[in-house]
């Protein structure tokens, strides 16, 4: 049997000739849907408009492309925090067993030299 594919404006559509007064068995036929699909729909888009449902639509957008960023920097961040390890730019704690104060000032780069290994704007 091929599976039919509703978009949510349809969805909604149907649910609103349930709300109507129409019984499920006959939107069942009429649509050529099972019962637990109506049940599901009707759980999942209770009391929605075709409207709330593009922008539900756009809010999934806008959160997936946050996810992104966010990522992005997350990996950005311990790309910067594992080269910064890697080349001795971090401030030692120890030397030799000495502490740091005894040994006179350590040199550290600037951010904008240290981020220029990476393409990161600062």
């Amino acid at each position: 049997m091929k599976k039919i594919r509703f978009t949510e404006a349809q969805i909604v559509e149907i649910l609103k000739e349930l709300d109507g007064g129409t019984p499920a068995t006959e939107l069942t036929r009429k649509h050529g849907i099972h019962a637990n699909t109506i049940r599901l729909w009707r759980d999942k888009y209770a009391g929605m408009q075709t409207s709330d449902l593009v922008r539900m639509k756009q809010l999934e957008v806008e959160n997936t492309q946050m996810r992104r960023i966010i990522t992005r920097q997350a990996l950005e961040i311990d790309a910067v925090k594992e080269l910064i390890s890697k080349n001795g730019w971090a401030r030692a704690t120890q030397r030799s067993g000495r502490s740091v104060a005894h040994q006179g000032p350590v040199h550290v780069p600037g951010l904008r030299y240290r981020c220029t290994a990476l393409p990161i704007a600062v």
